[in-house]
């Protein structure tokens, strides 16, 4: 089964994987917040990750890993 993972020490919460993502399953979790002061992305259902690597691709700050 593909998953993610988020690196929150890099996630700005620019919210571009959300955008990408073909299976919706990514969203900011606006209850935390980073030291950095940013609401972190984060997966909402892993068990629907296809492993496209679009979020990773996508993001500016190389805070996501997928792993298949």
């Amino acid at each position: 089964m593909a998953r993610i993972n988020v690196d929150e020490g890099f996630c700005k919460g620019c919210g571009l994987c959300i955008d990408v993502c073909p299976t919706h399953i990514i969203e900011l979790d606006q209850a935390r917040v980073t030291a950095k002061g940013y609401h972190p992305a984060h997966c909402i259902d892993q068990s629907k990750c296809t492993g496209c690597c679009t979020c990773a691709t996508m993001c500016p700050d190389v805070a996501i890993s997928v792993w298949r």
